[in-house]
């Protein structure tokens, strides 16, 4: 290990200076694309310019143009500006090539349309000092930037850029004590389903070997869709959804059009399906190319078996949106039945869930149809695509009840998060609360413990998911290992194909 308070890397692209902090060694914004403006607007990402002497990499780099996530959460201070957006970071016990860590690779959430690692949320130090490996993190562009189908532009530039980071891994991360061919992408939410992508992507093959997809959204678009999509998105601009007319509009500027048509989404609903009733605009594209088909189809036909897979959700993932959106006590039997209608299985998806859930309330009903059809189902046929086509899964769910609120929240989208970094900040402290209890400490530790004992040997610590006994590792208080206990949400949901969601014809 570097005796250095200022320990310094080689890159492929040139030196780097980073710092120790708490037994790490921690680099941060390293850039590992051009800055996507200019000429490189809206196009895949280029390679980096190498530089001479040694680089400073002491702070984030700038993050990815996007809205506010809303008027009560305020963008973090002291951030660099600039165009650099595309970099990664790395917390490292030791930068020795010998050493040959395994190596985590971040992928954050976010509706497709926010984030960006500079959230305290994902500090990487613990896992890294816990798990005696390599974590790193990076920046790929959302929203407008990242997923728009715009014509002139390669789809799915998010995802392209999410590869490019992988390959600034394959190539450098030996240099700061990494083992390339131990490389595990974890994510969560929209990251999750950016991991699922990248299991179905040719782009993707063999830039990693262990894959941890927390709660995958089952949002991806089909051409026609994002084509209707990116016109409404232009036309409120009064312009057209091709590189010369949006490449005029500030980068920084263009996430306004995001807001205002997330804005105006449910008038769309006869259109756009159950899409118009989500928070986002925004999703991978089945366009052919960059995403040939959908994860699941890509999974079933054995695109990934040699990836071992690690796939769950949360309980109660929807109600984090309810109370966001203040609806929390307020559902009634007409909206239940609207969400039922809209988003359960074919053919008659309300009938199906009065039938297997008689004595739920009209907001459960609501609330179970939207966790089961945009992430619980989703990440559980997830597991059994990878499975029927050769691979292996592990499969999770998280239990335990959030302790804000009083535990009105139980288990929701995005309890996952705090417990896997074992960082108590942002979404954490509001989930957690700013001091975690030893409950919620021990439970972290069991996450991680699992992640990187995974990340290191394949081996999380429960059985692999078969279509016989489907085991699942349950994350409480008190952990078990049982059959999947949402079975009366597996059944209705067993023969239902996550396809590309269509536009609605006219």
């Amino acid at each position: 290990m570097s005796s250095s308070e200022f320990p310094e890397v080689r890159t492929v692209e040139g030196a780097v200076r980073g710092r120790r902090e708490g037994g790490l060694e921690v680099f941060r914004g390293i850039p590992f694309a051009q800055p996507p403006v200019g000429e490189a607007r809206f196009a895949a990402p280029r390679p980096v310019d190498g530089w001479d002497g040694v680089r400073e990499a002491f702070t984030f780099g700038p993050p990815p143009p996007q809205e506010q996530m809303g008027p009560e959460v305020e963008p973090p201070a002291g951030l660099p500006g600039g165009d650099d957006w595309l970099t990664v970071n790395v917390w490292t016990p030791e930068t020795d090539p010998a050493a040959r860590r395994p190596v985590m690779v971040w992928i954050y959430g976010g509706a497709y349309k926010f984030g960006s690692v500079d959230d305290p949320a994902y500090d990487g130090s613990r896992l890294s000092r816990d798990g005696d490996l390599i974590v790193v993190t990076l920046n790929y562009r959302v929203g407008v930037e990242g997923f728009a189908l715009i014509e002139g532009a390669p789809a799915n530039r998010g995802l392209l850029d999410q590869v490019a980071a992988l390959e600034w891994v394959r190539e450098n991360i030996t240099s700061f004590g990494g083992d390339p061919d131990r490389v595990t992408v974890f994510g969560e939410s929209a990251g999750a389903g950016s991991i699922a992508a990248l299991m179905a992507m040719p782009r993707a093959r063999g830039l990693f070997r262990r894959a941890i997809a927390q709660s995958v959204p089952g949002t991806f678009f089909s051409g026609a869709l994002a084509r209707d999509i990116a016109e409404a998105l232009a036309d409120g601009l009064g312009l057209r959804p091709t590189v010369a007319d949006l490449s005029g509009v500030d980068p920084r500027k263009l996430p306004e059009a995001g807001a205002a048509l997330t804005a105006r989404m449910r008038g769309h609903a006869d259109r756009w399906g159950p899409v118009a009733l989500t928070p986002t605009p925004f999703s991978p594209v089945v366009d052919g190319d960059v995403l040939p088909t959908t994860p699941w189809q890509a999974l079933a036909s054995g695109a990934a078996r040699d990836v071992e897979l690690i796939t769950g959700h949360n309980r109660d993932e929807y109600r984090l949106f309810l109370m966001l959106g203040g609806l929390l006590g307020r559902v009634d039997e007409g909206l239940a039945s609207m969400a039922l209608g809209l988003f359960g299985p074919a053919p008659d998806g309300e009938r199906a869930y009065r039938s297997a859930f008689p004595d739920a309330s009209a907001e459960y009903l609501f609330e179970l149809v939207q966790s089961d059809w945009l992430f619980r189902m989703p990440s559980l046929h997830l597991a059994e695509a990878q499975v029927a086509g050769g691979g292996q899964a592990h499969v999770y769910e998280l239990t335990w009840a959030a302790p804000a609120n009083g535990g009105a929240l139980g288990a929701c989208h995005g309890l996952d998060v705090p417990l896997t970094f074992g960082v108590y900040g942002g979404l954490g402290a509001m989930l957690v609360g700013p001091t975690p209890s030893p409950e919620t400490e021990a439970l972290s530790a069991r996450f991680r413990s699992a992640w990187t004992a995974f990340a290191t040997g394949g081996d999380p610590g429960w059985p692999a998911y078969d279509a016989e006994g489907r085991l699942v590792q349950l994350f409480d208080t008190e952990p078990a290992v049982t059959a999947y206990p949402e079975e009366a949400a597996r059944r209705l949901w067993q023969h239902h194909t996550f396809a590309a969601l269509p536009l609605i014809p006219a």
